[in-house]
């Protein structure tokens, strides 16, 4: 099951709601924070002419709407999975995949990538068509590891009102799929509203992830602090198990701005989860780099949460609106 969408509207009735539509809208979209999509796709091993798990395939990031597409060395046509859904690109480019992993014990199918990782990079695709028009497009991103494989692609599920009406408040979907198509995790915010008080529980955010979907591994939860971004990374019955620490400083004019995973003592560092500053590119659009870091020998449902705290630090810090309607926003 996917979160339900509004009626498709006629093209003049949406250019008018691109040029003009209602920033803040009287009621919350309609969400269920206990959504449970389908169930992940059978497990299916490597395709034969790939040795070692490393499918090749065909992916333009310059169509930040596009699935990473791959084929089989003979020759046959490139699988697109969910047909229709996302468009072929035009200039394809080889992306190479990590090699696929064992099964491990006691881990969640799809996990064992983040297993034999201790550094991931999570890169999110550039929207010129959002920057020229305004229209707020679903955020999509590519996670990979230091020698540039693709290890996972997460794709925003989110409808065009919600998207645009609430913008960086909107409540979201984001599926994370492996390479063999497969959505291995979920990771959902419910719509908090933030025009009572600020520091009341109702209003701060709040992200849950599911591996494999449906199924609960945990939450990472915001809380309130004067002057800087502090969140704790909570497991399925919503106890604490460590925090993360934001910089007291501007987030992200001119430097990288550093997340810090500690310990709920507040003294041993864990990890990191860093937004590298990429320049004029990432002052005028949303093409966030993260490089996220954490032990190897790290449980992996945590490293998983903190995978997840990642998305939600982008969209309440670094998710921008469109410079036409900034203003009415501040």
């Amino acid at each position: 099951m996917s979160v339900p969408t509004g009626p498709e509207q006629p093209a003049d009735e949406m250019e008018n709601q691109i040029t003009s539509p209602d920033p803040r809208p009287g009621a919350p979209p309609e969400y269920n924070s206990h959504f449970v999509p389908g169930p992940p796709g059978p497990a299916v091993p490597p395709p034969a002419g790939h040795p070692g798990g490393l499918p090749v395939g065909h992916y333009s990031p310059h169509q930040p709407t596009t699935f990473p597409l791959y084929t089989h060395t003979g020759g046959s046509q490139p699988i697109q999975y969910q047909p229709g859904k996302y468009p072929a690109p035009q200039h394809s480019a080889p992306v190479v995949w990590m090699p696929v992993p064992t099964v491990m014990p006691n881990c969640p199918p799809g996990l064992e990538y983040l297993a034999q990782l201790d550094n991931i990079h999570v890169l999110q695709h550039f929207e010129p068509l959002e920057m020229i028009t305004g229209f707020e497009t679903n955020n999509t991103y590519d996670i990979k590891n230091n020698l540039g494989q693709m290890v996972y692609f997460v794709t925003e599920d989110t409808d065009d009102y919600t998207r645009n009406a609430y913008r960086t408040l909107r409540p979201f979907v984001l599926r994370v799929t492996d390479c063999m198509g497969r959505e291995v995790m979920t990771m959902q915010r419910p719509f908090r509203c933030t025009c009572c008080c600020f520091c009341c529980p109702s209003t701060r955010q709040e992200l849950e992830v599911q591996c494999p979907p449906g199924v609960t591994i945990g939450f990472v939860a915001e809380h309130w602090n004067l002057c800087r971004a502090v969140y704790s990374i909570q497991n399925e019955k919503k106890e604490d198990m460590m925090g993360v620490l934001g910089p007291c400083s501007t987030y992200g004019c001119g430097s990288d701005s550093v997340f810090e995973v500690i310990s709920l003592d507040g003294v041993s560092s864990i990890g990191s989860i860093t937004r590298k500053w990429n320049g004029v590119l990432s002052a005028m659009s949303d093409a966030d780099h993260f490089e996220i870091h954490f032990p190897l020998d790290l449980d992996v449902t945590v490293k998983a949460m903190i995978f997840g705290a990642c998305f939600l630090i982008d969209f309440m810090y670094f998710e921008s609106s469109p410079p036409q309607r900034s203003s009415t926003h501040n």
